[in-house]
């Protein structure tokens, strides 16, 4: 991170997405949490909701969760792989 960079929580960030979506101009919060429009405009993408199935909706941090999950599960996987083949040697 760069210096004099601030960084947000995440309950900060959702507030200021909801007050986005609850109808509240880029400009109208950028000046008013002293903001760029243009990291308020990355949390609205990053918060935006995909559509997965009919009634399943998630949004692209989850998804990003969702494919770490799944690569160090894969990564056990094979562990316990190797593990098994070493045992059944013996």
């Amino acid at each position: 991170m760069a210096r004099g960079q601030k960084q947000y929580t995440e309950e900060f960030k959702s507030t200021i997405v909801e007050l986005y979506n609850a109808g509240k101009s880029l400009a109208e919060l950028s000046s008013e949490y002293a903001l760029s429009k243009s990291t308020i405009t990355g949390w609205i993408k990053k918060n935006k909701p995909i559509t997965v199935d009919k009634d399943t909706k998630i949004t692209a941090a989850d998804y990003q969760a969702a494919l770490k999950k799944m690569a160090r599960l894969e990564e056990e996987n094979e562990i316990l792989k190797k593990a098994m083949g070493i045992f059944a040697r013996k």
